[in-house]
């Protein structure tokens, strides 16, 4: 199984994520947000699965500097054009492992999400 983690590499969020699963022996391959951007046709899938609801973190700094305008009236759209513009406004991590139809694809980081949902 491949698994990808994507996010931001100095997030204490993501260092979890990546020892935890270091220490459950799991490979995965780290896309840096901030070396390597954000692809568009994977963030559209992610919100496809996931929802912009939960993709989009409102609660980050990058969010909260946004112009009061930029964070009213959020949609798919809207908070699509944000994150591809400002790749820090994504959830981390994200990890997507399998099939991109319907595989693995998490939000964030809980050890028992992450248990279940490696589970061999």
């Amino acid at each position: 199984m491949s698994v990808r983690v994507y996010g931001i590499p100095n997030c204490d969020t993501v260092k979890k994520a990546r020892t935890w699963l270091a220490e459950h022996g799991v490979d995965y391959a780290f896309h840096d947000y901030k070396k390597q951007g954000v692809d568009a046709v994977a963030l559209r899938r992610w919100v496809d699965r996931l929802g912009w609801e939960v993709v989009l973190n409102r609660a980050g700094q990058t969010f909260r500097a946004l112009p009061e305008g930029d964070k009213t009236d959020l949609d798919a759209e809207k908070a699509i054009a944000i994150m591809l513009a400002k790749p820090s406004a994504i959830k981390r991590p994200i990890l997507e492992s399998g099939s991109e139809k319907d595989g693995v694809l998490l939000a964030g980081f809980k050890p028992d999400t992450y248990l279940a949902a490696l589970r061999p």
